[in-house]
């Protein structure tokens, strides 16, 4: 059973996802070098872009880790709704969610410091939880 004072909190989440976005910008600056030396179409970069950034996410969040990077840094991991570890399609429903979020101006992001379970919108629609390791 999962307690209260387990849920990872907004600002946790928030310097969790700073230190993947720094992570991120890295790897993808050096990919795009890479693609542009090759002189590859910018759509190839774009989905490139988006290819491993949702790799990095399900990848790490349903390994035996958990969690990403920032996550890790930070002491959270990702579960579904027991605590339990979460499979490559829930981390992938949960990613793809992440757009929904931002798409109506991250709010779905701002609900993590309202809800009772701290869960965004994409926890909610994976069903998913944010926790705070033991």
């Amino acid at each position: 059973m999962v307690k209260a004072s387990q849920y990872a909190g907004f600002w946790l989440r928030f310097i969790a996802g700073i230190i993947d976005l720094a992570i991120l910008s890295l790897l993808l600056s050096g990919f795009s070098v890479i693609l542009f030396l090759l002189s590859a179409p910018d759509i190839l970069t774009t989905f490139s872009s988006i290819l491993l950034t949702w790799l990095y996410f399900a990848l790490m969040e349903s390994s035996i880790h958990q969690a990403t990077v920032g996550k890790i840094a930070v002491g959270l991991k990702v579960t579904d709704m027991n605590g339990k570890m979460i499979t490559f399609l829930k981390a992938t429903e949960r990613y793809f969610g992440k757009y929904l979020s931002w798409f109506i101006f991250g709010i779905g992001f701002l609900m993590i410091a309202f809800t009772k379970k701290k869960q965004g919108l994409h926890d909610l629609i994976a069903k998913c939880l944010v926790l705070k390791k033991d």
